[in-house]
């Protein structure tokens, strides 16, 4: 099919309405299922380095470009593409592979702060996206994205891949079924920082290497020397790059609380939180936390940080019993006796979205032009719930929240970090 016929194909449908068990990787193999096109999507992978790399190999015979600031990636990538004999245009600069027309679709996995820009930028370009989670690097990029996705009318998938699994829309439909009676409360345990396991210590400053440009690395984040322990993975402990376990971890498990709570268009009302941090501020983001996020209807989500903390996953609690899920398991416990096969359980009328595969289902609402299982609004609220949890950790403040307005009420510095200012040339306007 011509990409003309295609587009107008799209458009028709459109018009016609149509953790800790297990490590990521190995999770994001399980929720794969073979997709059956009609036609091939044309992709193009922004940001090729772990997780890049992991979302390519999940589409791979729809990639048709790979882009990176990093030129050894871009080079390495293309390279184990020609051995299944997929020649990819390569690019170092992400607008110069939104301009080609070979390409219907970009999948974005870059370092947080540059989310934002890349998906906005692509929606104007007529492309769909994928973009990893976090959604935004701050809630104004997230809501950004959306009016950009819905002006443009595009597909956003958001990378929170628990979505799709089975154990999490089980655990959620019992829940928004009440199998529990009341629920009563909620609790959430993200995992400690490991930058101390990755960057082992602290290193000077230095040159960065020929290989990275450096300097579209830093995008609209502040002026800032090189060092090798803030950049690729470990850039997530620092604040002007990502918001640590807690919008990394958060934005799957925080998520599935929102989805079970009935809440992807909403979001708490008061939070409040406090944490600790590496005493010689090896980096910046919390090493321990604890917070509380109170809804409208009174549930408060309780989550914490590292160690000491709840029980990795989610565990909703009810009149009747409880309902632990993380990922690759679900526990039931009802009336004090452990149910011996949850999934066997009949959940009830009001039945969650179905999604056997992520990427697989970004790919068929590309077709279809149905919303994905976590759409752009979806993820963004579900990105917001982790901000304000760090805000209030930074503050030391309860904050009060206008979910419909997503502002903070009554106070001015907290209200300041729901933005950021961007570092010229670069803007989101």
């Amino acid at each position: 099919m011509s990409s003309t016929t295609r587009r107008s194909f799209l458009k028709s449908t459109a018009a016609a309405g149509t953790f800790l068990t297990l490590p990521a990787a190995t999770y994001r193999a399980a929720l794969l299922a073979e997709d059956k096109p009609s036609e091939t999507i044309r992709v193009g992978c922004i940001g090729v380095g772990a997780q890049g790399r992991g979302n390519l190999n999940a589409i791979k015979k729809h990639v048709v470009a790979v882009c990176d600031v990093d030129k050894e990636r871009v080079a390495s990538t293309a390279a184990e593409l020609e051995k299944s004999s997929i020649k990819a245009q390569t690019f170092g600069d992400y607008r110069k592979l939104l301009e080609s027309k070979d390409i219907d679709a970009v999948l974005i996995s870059t370092p947080d702060h540059w989310h934002a820009l890349p998906t906005v930028d692509a929606c104007k370009a007529g492309k769909d996206v994928y973009c990893e989670k976090p959604l935004s690097l701050v809630t104004t990029e997230g809501r950004a994205m959306v009016k950009a996705a819905r002006a443009n009318k595009r597909i956003v998938q958001t990378g929170s891949q628990q979505r799709s699994g089975k154990e999490f829309r089980q655990a959620c439909e019992l829940v928004r079924n009440g199998a529990l009676g009341k629920l009563t409360g909620v609790k959430v345990g993200l995992p400690g920082p490991n930058w101390v396991d990755r960057a082992k210590k602290p290193v000077p400053d230095s040159d960065p290497p020929a290989n990275l440009d450096y300097e579209f690395w830093l995008g609209s984040a502040p002026e800032r020397k090189y060092n090798v322990n803030r950049v690729h993975y470990l850039f997530r402990f620092f604040w002007d790059y990502s918001g640590g376990q807690q919008t990394n971890f958060g934005a799957h498990d925080l998520d599935i609380a929102q989805w079970g709570l009935g809440m992807d268009e909403s979001g708490p009302v008061t939070i409040e939180g406090a944490g600790t941090f590496h005493p010689e501020k090896w980096f910046e983001t919390p090493e321990t936390a604890k917070q509380s996020f109170t809804y409208a209807n009174g549930v408060t989500v309780l989550c914490s940080l590292g160690k000491g903390g709840y029980p990795g996953g989610v565990t909703f609690e009810g009149e009747k019993g409880t309902i632990h899920v993380r990922r690759g398991g679900l526990t039931v416990t009802l009336n004090g006796e452990k149910v011996a096969d949850p999934y066997k359980l009949p959940t009830g009328d009001v039945k969650l979205y179905v999604s056997n595969g992520h990427h697989a289902n970004w790919l068929e609402c590309i077709k279809t032009r149905k919303l994905p299982i976590c759409d752009v609004e979806i993820g963004h609220r579900s990105a917001t719930v982790c901000h304000l949890g760090n805000i209030a950790i930074r503050t030391g403040r309860k904050l009060t929240w206008d979910p419909a307005k997503e502002e903070i009420i009554g106070d001015k510095e907290a209200s300041a970090m729901l933005t950021k200012e961007y570092r010229k040339p670069w803007s989101l306007g």
